[in-house]
């Protein structure tokens, strides 16, 4: 049975003490109940923080001991750093931050640097326990450095990320001071996961504007040598606990209690922790402008709000509770009678088969929170409805709202669009509540927390396994010595180097990118040599190869074909090109050029090249996909072709490629040795010119025909120097 290591902030017990006595008393969370379920498939091994604020070290043997019957492993934190990194960066940074309250965010060098220390104490409790094989599951944004820093330790384990808040736009990411390390924290791991898409779509956003990782489709991301995939894996509850629980008699009891208590009153249930992101005085003045718009709900409907304590000694929480006891008043003495309250109001924790009984009883439940990752309260609600009679009032910002589509969705900061919902509510008819309620818990019975937990790590062995496959196409140490073996013992031999990204890093300002005196000595040694054949064959036009290579004794192909200049010769035309058609084609490039800042155009003599290395990635997306619309009209039915490059879309005649270019030396005669290296989708041409035989390099990671893939400008360099050491 597989090894699963389960790390999160706390693990799924509380450590009290009593008398001198520990005691692990279980948590009821949804995600303990959720990985608990998955013990019937892995070994399951908890690392995260005992609970205690301050341990004794004389405790902290006791503590281990305790928790080791249970396969769990405490992280002990000391209390200035804990509060440092849980109360304060954690949540008085990331937490409002990521709910969209960036007013309340708190950027704070110190947190960060004691968030930071934590996550590398729980990455090293992790080494502690943690055995060859393991799979590795992070959760939440408490710990967003430890999938990088496992990865670290672990280069080819199985290691996934969930994320359970919200993951916000790239607008309020690039706030954060330490987005960069926060982001590759993340990167660390095969598989990320989010409760909805939408997150999804931030967080992809973030890394391509932030980090510059634009390889990236449908969810997968080409990161050097690996590849990580990011989801969407709605977290559901386990139906069945809330189902069987209703029938226990404690909850029949309570049932009845409250029956008696409420005498017909129809309920509103509002139950939700202290939070600034949970909008509770919105719903309380929805509730006082319903009474104020339908007298006639006053002595019939009652709103009962069941509070959860939550962090009330922070300045934030305790403005949040007196404003809520103060509208609270409000309401009661403005509409309230000696018989009749409008709002009853609990500050507490709620016992369990209390709770569900709550939402056996309650007619309408209202759930609004400005921002949730996922909200678990309104699954639990739909739950406990065995009868099918309820109706589920939903923030269309909760996560859940994207599978609750049968609630009534509201704005959460408009108050009339809430209490027009709470009067829908009330008048909708029994039949119509029926049918929402069951097509929600048709899909609630499926998509289950045992479920979700199943799927994610179902996806993360098959995002790992294609990042194997991935990495087995790697240009590492043992193909590169083989390489140099068969560069040295054959002759003659034939390379194909391209020049932007290959030989050079590219540059904002492409002229800019001349070759160093370093590479120019490294070009001239190698194709000076007497078994060697070099051709460089690049995009660029030949005035510009001519001025920067014409003096050495290599061969030179421009504009991806169209002139050629054998070693010691002058430059020839491939073939009579038409280029009528760039008269045509010039006031469009000029058009988007003029709507896209940033971006330029190159006119070469056979063709022309939209340039958008510098524009915002999101506005070249979308410009580069329009332009190719326009381009593929504008072409239609002429010898013309679009080829796309590294931030590149370039028109030319559909007889000219860098495939072709290369068969001129490769037609010549047999060739023991060939290589060919280039970097982008011109250069795929190159490579399917080429024999089965010929080494084919691929710099960078992305799809490709090439037998392997090299990872930098850097490591082509360092391979010809190992070939002129010949």
């Amino acid at each position: 049975m597989s090894r699963l290591i389960i790390i999160a902030n706390r693990l799924p017990v509380t450590i009290t003490e009593k008398k001198g006595k520990l005691k692990a008393v279980p948590s009821a969370g949804g995600l303990a109940t959720g990985l608990k379920s998955l013990s019937k498939h892995f070994e399951l091994i908890w690392v995260g923080w005992p609970g205690l604020a301050s341990v004794k070290s004389g405790q902290r043997t006791a503590i281990k001991e305790l928790l080791g019957q249970y396969d769990m492993h405490p992280v002990f934190i000391d209390s200035t750093k804990f509060n440092n990194y849980y109360g304060g960066f954690s949540n008085s940074t990331l937490w409002p931050l990521f709910h969209y309250f960036q007013q309340f965010a708190d950027f704070n060098s110190r947190t960060w640097k004691d968030y930071r220390e934590v996550n590398e104490l729980f990455a090293a409790a992790v080494s502690k326990v943690a055995r060859k094989n393991d799979i590795f599951w992070v959760q939440d944004y408490q710990l967003m450095l430890v999938p990088q820093l496992l990865r670290q330790r672990y280069p080819t384990s199985q290691i996934g990320y969930f994320h359970h808040i919200p993951f916000p736009s790239y607008e309020l990411v690039r706030t954060l001071p330490w987005r960069e390390d926060l982001l590759n924290g993340v990167l660390g791991a095969d598989l990320i996961g989010f409760h909805t898409f939408d997150y999804v779509r931030h967080f992809t956003s973030a890394i391509s504007r932030i980090l510059g990782l634009d390889e990236h489709y449908l969810g997968r991301i080409r990161l050097g040598s690996r590849v990580v995939d990011v989801d969407s894996f709605p977290m559901g509850i386990d139906y069945e606990h809330f189902a069987k629980t209703l029938r226990e008699p404690e909850t029949r009891h309570e049932i009845k209690r409250y029956q008696r208590e409420i005498k017909g009153e129809k309920i509103v249930l509002n139950i939700d922790r202290l939070d600034y992101t949970k909008a509770l005085p919105q719903r309380l003045r929805a509730f006082d402008l319903l009474l104020s718009k339908y007298p006639g709900y006053r002595k019939q409907v009652s709103m009962l709000v069941i509070l959860v304590p939550s962090r009330d000694t922070v300045g934030r929480y305790k403005q949040l509770k007196e404003e809520i006891d103060r509208i609270v008043g409000y309401i009661n003495s403005k509409y309230g009678t000696i018989d009749w309250t409008p709002v009853h109001y609990y500050y507490r924790s709620i016992k369990f088969n209390r709770l569900v009984a709550w939402y056996k009883l309650a007619p309408v439940a209202l759930i609004t929170p400005y921002r949730d990752g996922m909200n678990l309260v309104s699954k639990e609600y739909l739950a406990c409805k065995d009868d099918g009679k309820g109706v589920l009032i939903l923030s269309e910002m909760a996560g859940s709202a994207k599978e609750l589509l049968e609630a009534i969705t509201v704005n959460p900061n408009n108050t009339e669009d809430i209490a027009r919902a709470l009067h829908r509510a009330l008048q909708m008819d029994e039949q119509e509540q029926i049918t929402r309620v069951r097509k929600m818990q048709k899909r609630l019975k499926r998509n289950t927390v045992a479920y979700w937990s199943a799927h994610f790590l179902e996806r993360l062995a098959e995002a790992h396994t294609v990042s194997c496959q991935a990495s087995q196409h790697l240009f590492d140490k043992k193909v590169e010595k083989r390489l140099i073996a068969d560069y040295r013992k054959a002759q003659p031999r034939l390379i194909f180097l391209d020049y932007d990204g290959t030989l050079a890093n590219f540059r904002n300002d492409p002229g800019k990118a001349e070759p160093t005196s370093s590479l120019h000595d490294t070009l001239h040694k190698l194709s000076k040599h007497s078994k060697n054949t070099v051709v460089l064959i690049s995009g660029r036009d030949k005035d510009t190869l001519e001025k920067w290579f014409g003096d050495l004794p290599m061969n030179l192909v421009a504009e991806h074909g169209a002139w050629y200049k054998e070693t010691g010769d002058k430059w020839h035309q491939a073939a009579a090109i038409d280029v009528s058609w760039k008269q045509e084609m010039l006031p469009i490039f000029q058009q988007f050029t003029d709507r896209t800042p940033g971006s330029f155009y190159e006119e070469k003599n056979y063709s022309l090249a939209w340039h958008y290395r510098q524009t915002d990635p999101g506005l070249a997306e979308m410009r580069k996909h329009e332009f190719m619309d326009k381009l593929s009209t504008a072409i239609y039915g002429r010898p013309l072709q679009i080829m796309e490059g590294n931030k590149v879309l370039e028109v030319k005649n559909v007889e000219i490629n860098k495939g072709k270019a290369a068969q001129r030396w490769l037609d010549r005669q047999h060739w023991p040795f060939i290589m060919a290296i280039g970097d982008d989708h011109t250069d795929e041409d190159t490579f399917k010119a080429m024999p089965d035989s010929a080494y084919t390099l691929k710099v960078g990671f992305s799809d490709t025909v090439a037998r392997y893939n090299i990872g930098s400008v850097e490591e082509v360099l360092a391979l010809l120097g190992q070939l002129n050491g010949d």
